[in-house]
């Protein structure tokens, strides 16, 4: 891996990154996650691809599913520093990002926690939504205001949020405004079968510490994963078929009958840019329709609101994402006939 850590990178393309490349190290990442983090490794993979595309993630499911320990661990594979933040009714905006204080004479910047690569925004609906919006101009713009003062975040930085769906009591549901900032909404599950758990078992006893995430050793350097980042944005083709089929999806999800509010364009912009990166994962340079339909339920669900007999009656958004997907045409070939490829 040590090919990987180096700054004078060898490769196809203006980045200095080939896609068969660009593949590999992915695959060193996803399986150097995997050898701590028990579970699906396709949630891995969409947070992976979520990451190369500047996005934030949710992780939205019950507790005890190890949703802290992958977001801690896929910090330290890729060289990222981490920060984590327990989010409590009495959690003030300055907890997150920072303030002044008078000291020695002058007023001197105390940084928050939120100067970091990975933010690990633990059970965010835990915060009345003054504390939650203080999050919304990092997630958005990477950078933070503070006392008039605004201060470029580090690249990367990307958010990884927990929330709870069980025992709402007490809790401040993030408004829609800040679930539109999240790249995706992901659900961990339970392990899928007895064998999964038993790995779980064995792994704690391997370990002997419950936190075996100071032994994870990084796959990449930070600024080779900066590379990554900037090869999926631009060197990642996206023909124009791909294009209208992202735009129908999301368009119809505005005009399903079940639906009082639908998808904005930053859902659109979401599909773009991870399916550039889950193409870039796959060893391509360029977008297929199965990219899209790989993330789209994870990627439009959260920012659709059903009317309020639909939902009474137990239908979730991410039906009516399958349904959009079932009804929009797939495209075939792009523009010029020459299937997807350039």
């Amino acid at each position: 891996m040590d090919e990987y850590r180096s700054s004078d990178i060898k490769g196809a393309g203006s980045i200095g990154i080939s896609p068969a490349e660009f593949r590999e190290v992915c695959r060193n990442i996803i399986d150097t996650v995997c050898n701590v983090y028990v579970g699906d490794s396709l949630i891995v993979e969409k947070m992976l691809a979520a990451s190369l595309g500047n996005g934030n993630v949710l992780f939205e499911d019950y507790p005890g599913l190890g949703k802290t320990l992958l977001a801690k661990v896929f910090a330290k594979a890729i060289g990222a520093r981490y920060n984590r933040i327990q989010f409590t009714p009495d959690l003030l905006p300055a907890d997150i990002t920072g303030t002044k204080i008078f000291r020695g004479g002058n007023f001197e910047l105390v940084k928050g926690p939120i100067f970091t690569h990975v933010l690990l925004a633990d059970e965010i609906n835990r915060s009345p939504p003054k504390t939650q919006a203080a999050l919304l101009e990092a997630m958005e713009e990477r950078q933070v205001t503070i006392e008039g003062e605004t201060h470029v975040l580090e690249l990367p930085f990307f958010v990884i949020a927990t929330q709870n769906p069980i025992e709402q009591e007490g809790t401040y549901p993030l408004p829609e405004a800040q679930l539109d900032r999240f790249m995706l909404r992901l659900r961990p599950g339970y392990p899928e079968d007895v064998e999964e758990e038993m790995e779980i078992l064995r792994r704690r006893i391997e370990w002997r510490k419950d936190d075996p995430t100071e032994d994870v050793v990084p796959c990449v350097s930070l600024s080779y994963f900066r590379k990554m980042q900037e090869f999926v944005e631009s060197s990642v083709y996206v023909g124009r078929s791909v294009l209208k089929y992202i735009s129908e999806l999301v368009r119809a999800t505005r005009e399903h009958e079940y639906v009082e509010v639908g998808s904005s364009p930053r859902g659109g912009l979401a599909l773009l840019k991870i399916t550039r990166a889950i193409a870039a994962m796959n060893g391509r340079d360029y977008v297929i329709p199965d990219d899209v339909k790989l993330v789209a339920v994870d990627a439009l669900a959260h920012r659709i609101i059903l009317k309020i007999e639909r939902a009474v009656e137990g239908i979730r958004p991410e039906a009516v994402v399958e349904d959009v997907l079932r009804e929009v045409e797939v495209p075939k070939g792009d523009e010029e006939g020459r299937g997807f490829a350039r």
